[in-house]
């Protein structure tokens, strides 16, 4: 999948999209660590609580679910973040040749 160089929020200002970025990028490696914690959990309920079994694997998989969801999210923001990393790198280098 192409990623598109020029975001809805990006108004030519790369040291704010860098900073916009890390922070979803870090909200989303969060996300994903708490989401893969909690599936792990359900994951031991199973085994501990039988009787409610069934509930615990069908929280197991929508946690899980969110944690790849999240991982996903965490990747292409890591993208995002080298992509205006880039773009900062560019504009500094102008501003030095005028």
């Amino acid at each position: 999948m192409k990623h598109h160089h020029h975001h809805h929020h990006e108004h030519n200002n790369p040291a704010k999209d860098l900073k916009h970025h890390k922070h979803l990028e870090h909200l989303a490696k969060a996300s994903a660590a708490i989401a893969g914690a909690c599936a792990l959990h359900e994951k031991h309920q199973i085994k501990k609580d039988p009787q409610h079994a069934h509930r615990h694997k069908m929280s197991k998989e929508v946690v899980a679910t969110i944690a790849i969801g999240a991982t996903g999210l965490a990747l292409h923001e890591h993208h995002m973040v080298k992509e205006a990393k880039h773009r900062l790198k560019e504009k500094h280098h102008h501003h030095h040749h005028h």
